[in-house]
């Protein structure tokens, strides 16, 4: 995924706006468990909130009950499978 952004440098960016030594010390030697990854992303997301970056909006996937319903009784109204096509065997 493309970024609108450069966050190559954040960490050393990010040393600037800490006085934290476990904050420092994770962003000099990274992440050794996965609590630090957690905080490492937030200290990143913390980042990009000072610099004005935001993520895009995700697209809207969702679907009501209705049209599910509606889908699933076209294909139960319909013969889907005959005898050669039925990938059980037709019986």
């Amino acid at each position: 995924m493309e970024k609108p952004y450069d966050d190559s440098n954040w960490r050393e960016e990010m040393k600037g706006y800490t006085s934290s030594r476990y904050e420092l010390d994770l962003l000099d030697n990274g992440p050794k468990s996965l609590a630090q990854s957690w905080m490492m992303g937030a200290l990143h997301n913390k980042w990009k909130k000072m610099k004005g970056y935001k993520d895009p909006e995700p697209p809207d996937c969702s679907s009501s009950f209705k049209e599910w319903e509606q889908s699933v009784n076209k294909y139960q109204s319909e013969d889907v499978f005959d005898d050669h096509s039925d990938p059980y065997g037709g019986h």
